[in-house]
C-alpha cells in the first residue's frame, strides 16, 4: 500500500543525496506531476533550485496566466520563458507524431541547458512518472509513443537527471500532492500531455491549428466541468488534418473535423471511454461549430485503451 508521508520523507532525502551541493532546474507545466516534483525538490534543496515555466505555444487556453497564479499562491518563485516562436519554427512541416514528440523534447532541453548555463545548474529535476518511461520503451518494452521527457531527450544532454516520481502512477502522485498541501485545483487536475496540444493536432502544427484546438479544448473542458455528471479522468478535443464537406448557411463549406475524447482510468495505462450524456455532447458540438468557424464536424471517440491510446498522437 502506498504511503504518501513515508514516500515524501524518503524522496526528500534521496533528492538531497543525488544533487548534493549542486544547483538544479525544474520546469512546471501546471500539471500535478511537475508541481509535486517541484514541491519535493523545494523541500530538499530550497536554495539550490531554479524553477521555470516554458510557454511553448502548445499549452491550453490562458494556461500561462493560470500557472503563474498557482505559483504565486504557493509562494513559488517562477521564471516564465517565452518559447512560442522557437517551438513553432522547429515543428514547421513535421507531421510524424514520433518526430514531433522528439523535437518538442529537444527544444525543452535546449531551453533548460541555456538556463542552466546562466544559473550554474548541473541537474534537471523532472516529474517523470512510470507510464512515461514504460510507454517510451523502457526496460526492453516496445515503444508505444516517445514521451518528450524520456524518448525525446537528446543522448548528448549535459544536465544530469533527477526523477523523484519515476516509479509512481498518477493516482499515487495525486496522493502526494494532497499530502504536500497543494490546492485541489492542482492535485486533482486532469492530466495534460507533456508535448501539449502538439499531440492533439494530427498532422502539421501551425499557429492556426493551435488556436483551433485551444478553443475546442476550452469548450470541452468548460461544458463537462459545468455538467451534472461524473467527471471523467481526462477529457479534451483533438483536430484531424483532413477536411470534410459541410453547409454554412446556403453555401458549401470545407472544414476541419474535431474529435472529442473523454476517458475513465486509474493510472493512464488502460482506459475506457466515458459515457457522456448526449445533451452534453450536443452542446459541445453546437458550441464548437458555432464558435470556431474553421470546424464543420464534431465526432465523439468511443475507443478504449487498448487498442487506442488516450491522446491522438
Amino acid at each position: 500500500m502506498f504511503e504518501a508521508k513515508k514516500f515524501i520523507e524518503r524522496s526528500v532525502g534521496e533528492i538531497k543525496s543525488t544533487i548534493g551541493k549542486e544547483r538544479a532546474i525544474i520546469a512546471v507545466s501546471g500539471g500535478v506531476d511537475s508541481f509535486v516534483a517541484a514541491t519535493l525538490a523545494s523541500k530538499a534543496i530550497p536554495n539550490q533550485l531554479h524553477i521555470v515555466y516554458v510557454d511553448n505555444g502548445l499549452m491550453r487556453k490562458n494556461e500561462t496566466e493560470k500557472v503563474k497564479e498557482v505559483a504565486e499562491k504557493l509562494g513559488v518563485n517562477l521564471n516564465v520563458i517565452d518559447g512560442k516562436d522557437q517551438f513553432l519554427d522547429a515543428l514547421k512541416g513535421i507531421v510524424d507524431p514520433e518526430e514531433k514528440r522528439k523535437i518538442i523534447g529537444r527544444e525543452f532541453i535546449n531551453i533548460f541547458e541555456e538556463e542552466a548555463k546562466k544559473h550554474n545548474v548541473k541537474f534537471l529535476v523532472q516529474g517523470t512518472i512510470a507510464p512515461d518511461w514504460i510507454e517510451s520503451g523502457g526496460m526492453g518494452r516496445d515503444t508505444i509513443k516517445s514521451h518528450h521527457n524520456v524518448g525525446g531527450l537528446p543522448e548528448n544532454m549535459d544536465l544530469k537527471l533527477c526523477e523523484p516520481l519515476r516509479e509512481l502512477y498518477k493516482h499515487e502522485v495525486r496522493e502526494l500532492g494532497k499530502e504536500l498541501g497543494l490546492p485541489e485545483t492542482v492535485h486533482q487536475r486532469q492530466p495534460f500531455p507533456g508535448p501539449g496540444l502538439g499531440v492533439r493536432i494530427v498532422g502539421e502544427i501551425t499557429s492556426e491549428n493551435i488556436r483551433i484546438v485551444q478553443n475546442a479544448c476550452d469548450i470541452v473542458e468548460t461544458e463537462i466541468d459545468n455538467a451534472d455528471m461524473e467527471r471523467p479522468w481526462q477529457y479534451f478535443a483533438a483536430m484531424l488534418s483532413s477536411k470534410t464537406v459541410g453547409v454554412r448557411g446556403d453555401e458549401r463549406s470545407y472544414q476541419y473535423t474535431v474529435i472529442v475524447r473523454a476517458v475513465r482510468s486509474l493510472d493512464g495505462m488502460t482506459a475506457n471511454f466515458s459515457h457522456i450524456p448526449f445533451k452534453v455532447l450536443e452542446k459541445i458540438s453546437t458550441r464548437i461549430t458555432n464558435e470556431i468557424p474553421e470546424v464543420g464536424r464534431v465526432a465523439y471517440d468511443i475507443t478504449n485503451k487498448p487498442p487506442g491510446t488516450i491522446e491522438m498522437e
